[in-house]
């Protein structure tokens, strides 16, 4: 029971926070769709400037992703995201109060600001709370929050935009980060020796087990932080991260493009929409289930990379077929996502953990910046080419392109003791020996 605790109580409130921030900053993707909302309208934007400020958003992200991860580190996480709820509720009521193209592109920036210290510091709190062996299950169940984001809010966007328009549906959704604020603050804890609701037993194991794993990534003589940062294996996870992204966030965006002329009422575009992201959630879990099973990463990553790029490609290749184009990019959607688990156990696995949290903090500031090249790129190609088919040909070779760079990530130390316990094992009972 007591292993349980520690699912039950991080994993579901760092879940629904984090869904929560990526409903703020995709309920754009449906508002910014001519055929369900009057946004482009209003704002006076052609598909290049759609691309643009859906986009806009990373170029705010990738500013306190560093600093954040290294707050993170040697300050506390629980306190620092709950800052950055407050920060993204007001730029994400904000986003529904703009006038102008530029205004909305401007309030997207800082929402990007408000929400870069999250994902790094969430990594450093999970790296605090399981091991090793749990730890990409852990990324997975939180990053759960992506998909799931998408399933449950898009249905309810489409609704709010076609029943209030796009500036209710963006004040409303912007309202729940303060909602959520209280509950945060009243279960998070930021290392388990700080938690009273799991048993002395448990907190000395896990406390620990810990400890062991990161003197071993210590090293002999001290790395500066510049010197870890421009490491290739970093450098090559950057690379990585920004394909990753262009994938998701370009195929996200110009996604209902592909539903146009078909007759669907705007709750069937939500539930299209939502469909594929339906997929993702249970392909995540699979692939990081299967990750701590075989305590393999780099292959975990690549497989689903090379899934959906070749799925992509092949759904643009079977357009005049529409069920089956759309059943493969069911299929292209998951990739990403899924990979997300087993590519963000690497770095706590591989660093030291006074450098972990600024590296993930660097690798995800500059690999965020796929999420506005995607939608630029696709945005400028549909522009040229009058349709999204280049747009998702070019995105897929990306997806293939990053599987590939994948069997070059770095692998983890070894294990922490010739006759470790595995972190799914409990702890010995008191006057056992361990």
């Amino acid at each position: 029971m007591a292993q349980q605790q520690r699912w039950l109580r991080i994993i579901p409130v760092a879940l629904l926070m984090y869904t929560i921030s990526y409903v703020d900053r995709t309920n754009v993707s449906l508002a910014l769709d001519p055929n369900i909302s009057g946004m482009m309208r209003d704002l006076g934007m052609d598909p290049e400037m759609k691309g643009e400020a859906a986009g806009m958003f990373f170029l705010g992200y990738v500013l306190l992703q560093m600093a954040g991860g290294y707050m993170a580190s040697h300050w506390s996480p629980r306190k620092l995201i709950s800052l950055c709820l407050v920060g993204w509720g007001f730029c994400a009521m904000g986003c529904g109060l703009a006038q102008t193209f530029r205004q909305f592109e401007v309030v997207r920036f800082f929402l990007g600001m408000a929400e870069s210290g999250v994902f790094p510091a969430m990594l450093v709190l999970l790296a605090n709370w399981f091991p090793r062996a749990e730890r990409a299950r852990a990324n997975g169940y939180w990053n759960l929050c992506q998909p799931l984001a998408v399933v449950a809010s898009m249905p309810l966007t489409a609704w709010l935009l076609g029943r209030l328009g796009w500036r209710q549906m963006m004040i409303i959704e912007g309202i729940l980060p303060f909602i959520w604020l209280p509950v945060w603050w009243l279960c998070i804890r930021d290392h388990p020796r700080a938690a009273t609701w799991i048993s002395a037993e448990e907190r000395a194991f896990l406390e620990d087990r810990l400890r062991r794993e990161t003197a071993q990534l210590e090293p002999v003589a001290a790395i500066s932080l510049v010197a870890r940062c421009c490491r290739p294996s970093v450098l090559l996870m950057v690379a990585i991260y920004f394909l990753h992204n262009c994938a998701a966030y370009g195929c996200m965006t110009f996604f209902t493009s592909g539903l146009n002329g078909h007759g669907f009422s705007t709750m069937a575009y939500g539930i299209l929409f939502a469909l594929p992201y339906a997929v993702t959630a249970v392909v995540m879990v699979i692939n990081s289930w299967h990750s701590d099973k075989t305590h393999e990463r780099r292959g975990h990553v690549a497989v689903v990379y090379l899934l959906s790029g070749m799925s992509l490609i092949l759904s643009v290749s079977l357009s005049r077929h529409f069920w089956l184009s759309y059943a493969f990019l069911c299929m292209a959607i998951p990739g990403p996502f899924a990979a997300m688990a087993p590519f963000w156990a690497i770095p706590t696995e591989t660093l030291p953990r006074g450098a972990a949290g600024p590296v993930m903090g660097l690798v995800n500031a500059f690999g965020n910046l796929g999420g506005f090249a995607g939608p630029f790129l696709a945005g400028r190609l549909t522009k040229l080419y009058h349709n999204t088919s280049i747009s998702f040909d070019a995105l897929g070779v990306g997806m293939v392109i990053a599987a590939v760079l994948s069997l070059w990530l770095p692998k983890a130390a070894a294990d922490v003791s010739a006759g470790r316990m595995t972190a799914a094992e409990p702890p010995p009972a008191p006057g056992q020996p361990a």
